[in-house]
């Protein structure tokens, strides 16, 4: 039995050496892992928090946008931004707003929250912001920062469309030859995206019609 007891106590001894040189260092790998958990999870619980605030917000800007209450649309909007900035709901009420805005004729709000999308919005939103901003100040005849828009990078996708709102831009400003070519460029990326049938006795692109007519309506432009 002494024998036995000699060895419990030898292990004990060890186990002791063994914690007193690593076990600062095991506590603290515990406690971060589990502090980590923690926050993973508090993390996830904001996100959904904020998602789920956002999205009656939005909800609101909806109803207010149906029944044309441009005041309601505007706040609303601007509380999506200001405090759910961060979900996808902030870029979508941004532009629901400017939609309302500009069909009300206030050009200037338009502006101000289609630019907010095309700072903070991403991927389609952000090209379909600078789009829109594009056209608005187009509208207002600021040619310049509508070409300084249109000449943003945006995604494939969206080539044709910025290049015919380039052509109209530069028609605008009655510079035919580079509005035919800005025309003639958003014709060839209608082909390379596959919306002109191949085939000649399928229906033409209604796209493609409209660019040759504008291209047509330049006349000679070389």
């Amino acid at each position: 039995m002494a024998h036995y007891d000699l060895e419990e106590q030898e292990q004990l001894d060890s186990i002791k050496t063994w914690w007193k040189m690593y076990g600062n260092l095991i506590t603290g790998v515990v406690t971060a892992a589990a502090v980590g958990v923690v926050a993973w999870q508090g993390w996830g619980w904001y996100q959904r928090s904020q998602a789920a605030q956002a999205s009656a917000v939005y909800g609101a800007l909806e109803q207010a946008a149906a029944s044309r209450d441009s005041q309601r649309v505007k706040a609303a909007a601007g509380e999506l931004a200001e405090k759910f900035g961060s979900t996808t709901y902030a870029p979508l009420g941004a532009l629901m707003a400017a939609k309302v805005s500009f069909e009300a004729g206030d050009l200037k709000t338009a502006q101000a929250q289609l630019t907010w999308v095309a700072d903070n919005g991403k991927d389609e939103l952000k090209d379909v912001a600078r789009l829109r901003l594009a056209a608005v100040l187009l509208d207002e005849k600021a040619y310049d920062e509508a070409l300084k828009q249109l000449d943003s990078p945006h995604g494939p996708a969206f080539d044709a469309r910025f290049a015919e709102l380039k052509g109209d831009v530069l028609a605008a400003q009655g510079k035919k030859a580079d509005a035919k070519a800005a025309y003639q460029a958003a014709i060839a990326k209608l082909e390379g995206l596959g919306a002109v049938a191949e085939a000649g006795d399928k229906p033409r692109s209604p796209g493609r019609e409209l660019l040759e007519q504008k291209v047509d309506s330049l006349g000679g432009a070389a």
